[in-house]
């Protein structure tokens, strides 16, 4: 569809002063927002790899507590997925992406205090509530900002800083793993990021394109006016007149459950393995044992995420959504099967565990890019939250599950299952991932749909 110069800003059209500052401005301040936002969701999760051991003997936890502990913030997205992704879809991207924050400011100062593994428990679970809302609402309102092309690896950077957080989460641990009660203060110390989030999303206005979704033009072209955004403002007209008005239940019909299910399954079969293997990182190496080396070795495995991530960041919109994602499954699950195939020969254990998380954190760029550009704007935090959500019952699961299996089955079967996991995933994106690369918004999610 034809688009109206005044509501769209292309590439090659004459420099307005003020309007690319304020455009700049904004997408400096959005950008830095989001991405400390999803690096204090890795760094969350991280710390209680390195934190586990000193807090189970202080705080006398059973391997049943230990498996809630380690599972609580993946519980709580669950919740905060759907729930903030309804608001920010109903109410708008703004007020959900501040109050967000704040829980983590909250939850962060509270966890000092901690006197055992059930209140542990509870303020992780609030905390994995906020982060679901982090996934549901952060990447969801940068994307609706982002120009069409290069929009794949703006997003992606978000899980290069979710994997910083967690490595940094990782070294601040074992600064503190000395220390008396050191667990404390590692995990609390997530606070001074959320200080500096909250300060940086005051004043972000509100997304343009679900002012459209929500019928509200007169204000949505005023910014794109005043910041010169990228949208193509009819087929984002369109989609504000489809059947997603529904709400929640619009996930499942006939127009939307194709990307439900490629968006929630993918996105699973990915964070399973690695959640689970990196929060109990020191009994999976016990377990094989390599036990004297398990500190070193998850400071390997984290960094070694990082520049797996940081690989998937710079290629993702050179060679597209599809060759990213689908041979990864297939070698990463290749990988697990070989280590559980051949559990005492050290080559092999390195070898495999490098591949694995070298290449299923590079894919993992991805969960930063698909599940919003499969869904249309009236219901994209609904369908991120929702996926967000799904992803983090299988990494909830296998995280409760692993010590267990680790204790009655060995690692060998703990790496097998991992490696099925992944397989699965290979399966379904291959039937189901679109190639979505140097799309529009409104014009990726019919093309996910098979409109």
């Amino acid at each position: 569809m034809a688009m109206t110069p005044a509501t769209q800003h292309q590439p090659g059209t004459p420099e307005v002063p003020g309007r690319d500052r304020e455009r700049r401005r904004l997408h400096t301040k959005l950008k830095l927002a989001t991405q400390i936002g999803q690096g204090i969701d890795g760094y969350i999760i991280g710390g209680i790899g390195m934190a586990m051991a000193a807090l189970t003997t202080d705080l006398h936890l059973s391997t049943f507590m230990q498996g809630l502990v380690g599972a609580s913030p993946l519980i709580g997205i669950f919740i905060g997925g759907p729930l903030f992704g309804r608001l920010a879809d109903r109410f708008g991207r703004r007020p959900v992406f501040l109050v967000d924050m704040l829980i983590f400011l909250i939850g962060s100062v509270v966890q000092f205090f901690v006197t055992d593994g059930t209140q542990l428990f509870l303020i992780r679970l609030l905390m994995g509530v906020a982060i679901g809302g982090e996934y549901a609402i952060g990447a969801p309102l940068l994307s609706e900002y982002a120009p069409r092309k290069g929009r794949g690896r703006l997003l992606a950077s978000l899980e290069i800083s979710w994997y910083v957080g967690y490595a940094l989460a990782t070294v601040v641990g074992a600064l503190f793993a000395d220390v008396d009660g050191g667990w404390r203060w590692s995990l609390a110390s997530s606070a001074v990021i959320a200080v500096v989030c909250v300060a940086l999303r005051g004043g972000i206005p509100e997304s343009a394109r679900w002012l459209l979704s929500r019928g509200r033009r007169e204000e949505a072209e005023a910014l794109i006016e005043k910041y010169g955004i990228e949208v193509d403002v009819d087929a984002e007209l369109d989609e504000s007149e489809a059947p997603a008005r529904e709400g929640f239940l619009a996930l499942f019909n006939r127009r939307h459950l194709r990307s439900t299910i490629f968006a929630s399954v993918f996105w699973a079969a990915l964070v399973l393995p690695y959640f689970a293997i990196g929060t109990f990182w020191t009994q999976v190496f016990e377990a094989l044992n390599m036990g004297d080396n398990a500190v070193a070795a998850l400071l390997v495995y984290s960094f070694t995420a990082v520049a797996g991530v940081t690989a998937g960041c710079l290629v993702v919109d050179r060679i597209g959504r599809r060759r990213l994602l689908i041979p990864p499954f297939w070698i990463t699950a290749g990988a697990l099967a070989l280590v559980a195939l051949w559990p005492t020969s050290t080559p092999v254990i390195v070898g495999g565990f490098l591949f694995f998380i070298f290449l299923n954190a590079a894919s993992s760029a991805l969960t930063a890019i698909y599940p919003l550009e499969v869904f249309p704007t009236s219901l994209r935090t609904t369908g991120v939250g929702f996926a967000t959500a799904m992803s983090r019952v299988g990494a909830a699961i296998g995280t409760f599950l692993l010590p267990m299996g680790l204790d009655r089955f060995g690692a060998e079967f703990v790496l097998l299952v991992g490696a099925g996991v992944l397989a699965l995933g290979g399966l379904v994106s291959q039937f189901l991932a679109p190639e979505t690369t140097d799309m529009d918004l409104a014009r990726a999610a019919r093309k996910a749909r098979g409109a």
